[in-house]
């Protein structure tokens, strides 16, 4: 079996040039509802790709954005993407389930946000424990996964979306989840 949580999974695929699903107007949205103004406060981007999120975090709400991916090239590649005046979010390579997180920028972030990553985590519940442990109290941890049967029968992607019993692991624990639908995604706002 093939891990699909570690670098020697995702880099090639970056390093080749794949790219996923862009944010829409609708996710930008929800976002701004769910998460609201940054006002400086620390933001922490997993498994941030491209690097889109993350830069939207950090000058479009305000967050003091720290953008991690255990990719290489996806690092290099949101790196590349933040030039203008204004200094942009801290790029990290680091593993989230396996890297120090004492080495991170921040000892725990306002907003979490994992867009397109919590499906591909082995051990859910052991990643959820370290965004737990990162995450301030009255914290946000911001989801956004597809969910299982969205896609019609013949879409060779059916398979991508987190079971009923992955959900249960999501949102077990939190003091308060909130979530909205778009199309075959359902996006969470996860509060301890």
């Amino acid at each position: 079996m093939t891990t699909t949580a570690t670098a020697a999974y995702w880099e090639p695929l970056w390093a080749g040039g794949r790219r996923y699903r862009q944010l829409d107007g609708s996710e930008n949205r929800l976002m701004d509802e769910y998460l609201g103004s940054g006002r400086g406060r620390p933001a922490l981007d997993i498994g941030s790709g491209d690097g889109a999120l993350a830069r939207r975090l950090h000058h479009e709400l305000g967050y003091r954005t720290t953008g991690i991916d255990i990719s290489p090239s996806a690092v290099a590649l949101a790196a590349a993407h933040d030039e203008g005046p204004a200094p942009g979010p801290a790029w990290r390579c680091a593993d989230i389930t396996t890297s120090d997180l004492t080495a991170l920028p921040e000892s725990a972030y306002a907003v979490i946000t994992c867009r397109l990553v919590f499906r591909w985590m082995d051990d859910k519940a052991a990643f959820l424990n370290r965004v737990r442990h990162l995450l301030v109290p009255g914290g946000t941890f911001w989801v956004v996964t597809e969910i299982a049967g969205r896609r019609e029968d013949t879409d060779p992607l059916q398979g991508l979306g987190i079971s009923p019993a992955e959900t249960e692991t999501l949102t077990s624990g939190w003091s308060a989840v909130q979530s909205a639908d778009l199309d075959v995604l359902r996006c969470y706002a996860l509060h301890p």
